[in-house]
């Protein structure tokens, strides 16, 4: 059940060059799960709509965002500091679906950029079973690397070759001649495109959470639709919103 409130900053370090990541004291940790997100509004009255953001960890109590400083919005976020008050509405969107990786599936994660957030979350519920984890970045300034590899067999691939495979996390797949079973994916869309095409030639059952722009985050504005396969049974035609349908999704069943 999402909530709105009024959460407590419990520590905030940046990670990278313009990637932060904040430990939250809220209630809704009990309801947070890997591939859902929390909605972050600013305390600037002139900027209305909330800023979404993945659940990168949750603990009883708290939880944890890891962001990029992308606008006005994340960039005051990023100047908030221990005991500061902070408002968000969640958890929101679905989740991975955990069921589908029945014990002996070979798992594949694969993420990009701030698609890699999530994955941390979702690796650290499936640790112990045969997880590989595909991470691309654009050069050697890399996070949440290290935690990354506790919870699997970590892969990076970087856009200058500085670290890991030069190119992308398909590159890295096939060149170290990766199996798997499921995928959970999350990143931007020509990745995310390149995760799909994979799948379907290796025969493998992947999904993937979109990362789209949003506003109301609750499914009431239809400002986040994704194409589709079939017909939406809310709004008849071949659409999904992104916010309330997803952002998780079977990528055969969505147009990338």
């Amino acid at each position: 059940m999402k909530k709105k409130e009024t959460a407590k900053i419990l520590s905030q370090e940046m990670l990278a060059e313009n990637i932060y990541s904040m430990w939250i004291e809220t209630d809704i940790s009990g309801e947070a799960a890997p591939g859902r997100f929390i909605s972050v509004y600013t305390k600037d009255r002139s900027k209305l709509l909330p800023r979404p953001v993945s659940i990168c960890d949750a603990k009883p109590g708290k939880l944890r965002i890891v962001y990029r400083i992308q606008g006005e919005g994340t960039r005051e976020f990023s100047t908030y500091r221990e005991g500061d008050d902070i408002n968000i509405l969640g958890p929101l969107g679905n989740g991975f679906p955990l069921e589908c990786s029945d014990e002996g599936k070979r798992i594949l994660l694969i993420g990009g950029g701030i698609g890699i957030p999530p994955l941390l979350f979702l690796a650290k519920r499936l640790k112990g079973k045969e997880t590989v984890i595909a991470a691309g970045y654009r050069d050697k300034s890399l996070f949440l690397d290290r935690e990354l590899a506790e919870n699997g067999k970590m892969l990076v691939a970087t856009e200058d070759g500085s670290i890991g495979t030069k190119g992308t996390v398909i590159d890295a797949i096939r060149a170290y001649g990766v199996r798997a079973d499921i995928i959970y994916s999350c990143g931007p869309l020509p990745m995310l495109r390149a995760v799909k095409e994979y799948a379907v030639s290796e025969g493998i059952k992947a999904y993937v959470s979109m990362e789209e722009r949003m506003a109301c985050s609750v499914g009431a504005c239809l400002g986040c639709v994704c194409g589709t396969v079939e017909t939406d049974d809310h709004s008849k035609v071949k659409n999904r919103r992104v916010c309330k349908d997803g952002p998780v999704f079977d990528a055969s069943e969505v147009i990338l």
